[in-house]
This record gives structure tokens, sequence and C-alpha cells, in this order.
């Protein structure tokens, strides 16, 4: 199964030095590792224009745009876009408040039978709700 690779998860792995993270964070880039090497991480815009905003300087946003431009984004289209406002509006009929890209993130890996990997909490809360499914990391 194909695991569409949520920004925070790329972020501890092209953003933060490897020194600076603790055990957990270093399993969780080794999985990712191992989940480019089979072939199986996958990217929408939204995360990489997310990864790519904020950077300090241009040396750094340009290192950034190489590193994830051995990845081409997954194509959304607008079924994926109505499905994140029935998404979005599940959840917040059932009292969840969301974010409109965790949406997109959710109804991108749905309609592809896609499992989640991310360490964004939020998604724990969605998957009580929605038929998603979250990647775990491997032992």
């Amino acid at each position: 199964m194909n695991v569409l690779v949520d920004t925070s998860v790329w972020s501890l792995a092209l953003r933060r030095s490897t020194r600076n993270l603790n055990p957990e964070e270093k399993l969780i880039v080794a999985e990712l590792a191992e989940l480019i090497r089979e072939g199986r991480a996958r990217v929408i815009g939204l995360v990489r224009q997310e990864l790519l905003s904020g950077i300090k300087t241009h040396e750094q946003y340009q290192k950034l745009r190489e590193a994830l431009g051995a990845f081409e984004d997954e194509l959304v289209d607008t079924r994926d876009y109505e499905t994140a406002a029935d998404l979005s509006n599940t959840c917040r009929s059932s009292g969840v408040s969301v974010s409109l890209a965790d949406m997109l993130i959710c109804a991108v890996a749905q309609q592809r039978g896609w499992a989640v990997f991310t360490t964004d909490p939020d998604f724990r809360r969605y998957a009580r709700i929605l038929k998603i499914s979250l990647h775990e990391r491997r032992k």
C-alpha cells in the first residue's frame, strides 16, 4: 500500500538536523527512508508548499526544493477537494474541528486507498470518524 506522507514527517527528515532528533523521531525518519526505498512514499503539492514555506534563507529553500524534487506530486482533482469538504463536514458534525489542509490529505489518501504517515495527533481523531488508515512505524 502506498503511503501519503504528511508535512510533520517530511519536516523531521528534511528540515531538522539528525543530531536534534529524539530517539522516536529518528525511528520515524528511518521509517520514511524505508518507505522511500520501497517506492511507497507519496506527496501532494500542498505538503510540498507547507514544507517550503517559512524557510529562512534562499539557499536553504533551494536545497530543500532540490531534495523534494525527487518526488512527483500526486495530482489532486475536483473530486479530492469535494471529498475533503465532505470529510470536513463529517468531522465537524461529530464535534471535531479540522484543518482544511488535513482534510485534503485525508481525502487524497481515502480516495486512493492509501495510509497517512504523520506525527500530528489530530489525524488519530480524524481516523476515529473517517475511513482513513494511518501508517504506523514498523518495529
